[in-house]
């Protein structure tokens, strides 16, 4: 068995770049911490972080082909990033207009969570743990 001790990072896919940039780092607060472009491969790369801590790898590569995400596709399901007030996350998200789905409650945890999309409809959820 690995010694796995945290997930290290999360690669994303952008087919604009810049708008998917700006959606994670001036929308969800993501810090970019370095940006390089790969002349070899015609492809940008951001590190993002949350808090200080590297979390997501932003990438543009050239006509990346579409994945599907809904319905319910085999493969990764969706990101979750937790909130302290879901509430006020999904109001600061509205008045950047971005829209959720209605906050549910988890039946297991009784917490609440509800889901949105990034520019290219990845599907993201907001889990509260306030």
């Amino acid at each position: 068995m690995l010694n796995i001790r945290q997930i290290h990072h999360i690669a994303i896919i952008a087919s604009n770049y810049e708008l998917s940039k700006k959606f994670y780092c001036e929308v969800l607060g993501f810090e970019l911490q370095s940006e390089v472009y790969r002349k070899a491969r015609d492809s940008w790369m951001a590190n993002l972080a949350i808090n200080g801590l590297y979390q997501i790898e932003l990438f543009s590569f050239p006509l990346p082909p579409a994945r599907p995400s809904r319905p319910e596709a085999c493969g990764l399901r969706h990101l979750a990033f937790s909130v302290e007030n879901i509430e006020e996350a999904v109001m600061k998200l509205a008045a950047a207009g971005v829209e959720c789905e209605p906050v549910r409650i988890d039946a297991y945890t009784q917490k609440k969570y509800t889901f949105f999309s990034d520019p290219d409809n990845l599907p993201l959820e907001l889990y509260e743990i306030g």
